[in-house]
């Protein structure tokens, strides 16, 4: 387990991070999200003992990040601002990394390279944006470390070979416990792999829950009253927010799926139902309840 306790970052007079508490568990996606400048990226620095926090701590299992050679084989930092050595080839990366990581895997390198359509001698300078992001997965995923931090990794990757990242990933969590730690701008490219996501605004974690948690305990009704009733005379339902066009009312609501039915089971209506929720909308009613806009920390709108 990853744990990260009050922990802030400082570049002269700009806060980077601000007492940030995050708990990340083994064998989860972990997806943390937030517009440019949110501190994503410094965040996974710390992660990963880059940068040295002014207050606060990081542990991987209990033991300290920063300076501490054995846990940072643990784990392997896909960065967006990727470094590879000067004139090097795949090839050549490749043995550079199993000087570092004692289980990497020469011949699942090879095969990955192959089944990506990568050439291994070919030099890295001259790959495109997406080969270099394909390339830094397959070193990532050949090193066989238990946490691979990704920031934005999928940006740059068009979408085929998101999927077939997101199945490789999928496929080492299962064999052998992978932790993904996930930064992303985009809230859509994370919510149908991600089991836990944090919302980083301006150096502070707005919201960390898991998936299902937020999905189970939020719902969104549509529905036709056959009289005058508003939703907010409705007995029983905790309503977070509603809007009105014409007779049709649509209304987010906290609680139980099956208590939420039988409560709208007693109301007088012409129809009703309830609509899932897209990840984004629950961020979006969430963040609006604590007071910000989550249209623009998420979209940049």
């Amino acid at each position: 387990m990853i744990e990260a306790t009050a922990l802030t970052k400082r570049f002269d007079d700009i806060i980077a991070l601000d007492h940030v508490d995050a708990s990340i568990k083994e064998g989860q996606v972990f997806g943390l999200i937030g517009t440019n400048g949110a501190g994503k990226s410094t965040f996974l620095r710390c992660l990963a003992g880059i940068y040295k926090p002014d207050e606060g701590e990081i542990h991987i299992d209990g033991s300290p990040v920063y300076e501490h050679t054995a846990v940072k084989s643990r784990f392997f930092f896909i960065s967006d601002e990727q470094y590879f050595l000067p004139g090097a080839t795949p090839l050549d990366m490749a043995s550079s990394y199993r000087l570092y990581y004692r289980y990497f895997d020469r011949e699942r390198f090879k095969k990955l390279l192959s089944e990506f359509g990568l050439d291994g001698r070919r030099k890295i300078s001259t790959f495109s944006k997406g080969m270099k992001k394909q390339l830094s997965v397959i070193l990532a995923l050949s090193a066989y470390t238990d946490y691979i931090f990704c920031d934005e990794t999928f940006d740059g990757l068009d979408p085929v070979m998101r999927q077939a990242v997101k199945s490789l990933f999928a496929h080492d969590m299962d064999e052998r416990g992978l932790t993904p730690v996930i930064a992303s701008h985009n809230l859509r490219e994370l919510e149908d792999m991600c089991d836990h996501v944090g919302l980083l605004h301006k150096g502070g974690i707005l919201l960390s829950k898991d998936i299902v948690d937020l999905k189970l305990g939020i719902h969104k009704i549509q529905c036709v009253f056959a009289d005058e009733t508003e939703p907010e005379q409705v007995e029983g339902l905790d309503i977070i927010k509603s809007e009105r066009r014409g007779r049709l009312r649509t209304f987010i609501v906290r609680g139980e799926e099956d208590a939420i039915r039988r409560i709208m089971e007693r109301e007088n209506t012409v129809f009703y139902e309830l609509i899932p929720l897209s990840l984004e909308e629950i961020f979006i009613t969430e963040t609006e309840v604590a007071g910000y806009d989550v249209k623009k920390i998420i979209l940049g709108e």
